[in-house]
């Protein structure tokens, strides 16, 4: 009875290494998500609300890439984006730097695989990244650092990087005091075209805001670069992340890298990439955002000595 109950049990054995031999690859992985569709989101700024028809060559490609339907989410903020990755909902996104530093620093599963590379610009510069600028109205008195003492001044959104964590932490280095006390006030804009509008139209003295979205301003004919003193310019700046869900499956990720990296090569592809000033994507790591880290690193300790 011992030795037909061990046979059984043998035999048992046998049968599941033989079926799990059988299995292919992906079903003995678990671990990896592979949804039929993929949600595909960005964060709302200028140019992504000005033509959404603009991403229907990019989401066309990206699904005869990856073989899936893709899904179009629009959020109502930055985090907002960093939520809906953390809860599954959306698979790909593309995050400001900051915003992204912060959305990995939740949830390691959230990472960062390409950028654009800027063509040059107005004021922004070429390649992978831009500047944060502090800007004033040409004619006014604003026309070094020393008159924006006692002023007002428009930061962007909390968590905004050439528009408040550069400000905060770069450029509190060479006035050597903390925003608040250098200026009378600092308000909160809601965008980088805000901003420049207030300081157009005298609602506030000055304004951070990035070197591209200034360009962008510009280029749709809201102003004019004469009409600006440009003060102060920040290091460079990573451009904005593409990132992925890391719980997606390996070759899933690969599918979606490329789809990006070879936008503009796709036909239709060059008007988004115009939009944006871009030439092409290019491949980013986690490590390119270290110097976003950095700053918000020096931006935490400065709250916990203000707690």
């Amino acid at each position: 009875m011992r030795r037909q109950m061990g046979k059984q049990v043998l035999l048992g054995f046998g049968l599941v290494f033989m079926a799990m031999c059988c299995l292919p690859p992906m079903a003995l992985s678990a671990d990896c998500d592979d949804p039929k569709a993929l949600t595909f989101s960005i964060v709302p700024a200028m140019e992504t609300m000005q033509d959404l028809g603009l991403y229907d060559p990019v989401i066309k490609h990206l699904k005869q890439v990856t073989g899936k339907d893709i899904n179009f989410y629009m959020p109502t903020s930055r985090v907002s984006v960093i939520e809906a990755m953390m809860n599954k909902f959306v698979d790909i996104a593309v995050h400001g730097p900051y915003s992204y530093v912060i959305a990995n620093e939740k949830d390691k599963n959230i990472e960062v695989f390409a950028t654009y590379s800027k063509a040059p610009g107005i004021i922004a510069e070429e390649g992978p990244g831009y500047k944060a600028v502090l800007i004033t109205k040409k004619g006014s008195k604003f026309t070094n650092l020393e008159s924006l003492k006692g002023t007002t001044l428009a930061l962007v959104d909390p968590a905004s990087t050439s528009g408040t964590l550069i400000p905060r932490i770069s450029f509190t280095k060479v006035i050597k005091m903390p925003l608040e006390k250098y200026f009378k006030k600092t308000v909160f804009s809601g965008g980088h075209d805000l901003s420049t509008m207030a300081v157009l139209d005298g609602k506030v003295d000055a304004a951070f805001v990035a070197t591209h979205r200034f360009d962008e301003v510009i280029n749709r004919g809201m102003v004019k670069k004469d009409q600006f003193n440009f003060l102060w310019y920040s290091e460079f700046v990573p451009g904005d992340p593409f990132c992925y869900r890391l719980s997606l499956c390996p070759d899933l990720r690969k599918k979606i890298e490329d789809a990006f990296l070879n936008l503009h090569t796709v036909p239709g592809a060059d008007k988004f990439l115009a939009n944006v000033k871009a030439v092409k994507m290019v491949k980013m790591t986690s490590e390119d955002y270290d110097i976003i880290r950095e700053l918000k690193k020096a931006e935490d300790e400065l709250k916990a000595k203000k707690n």
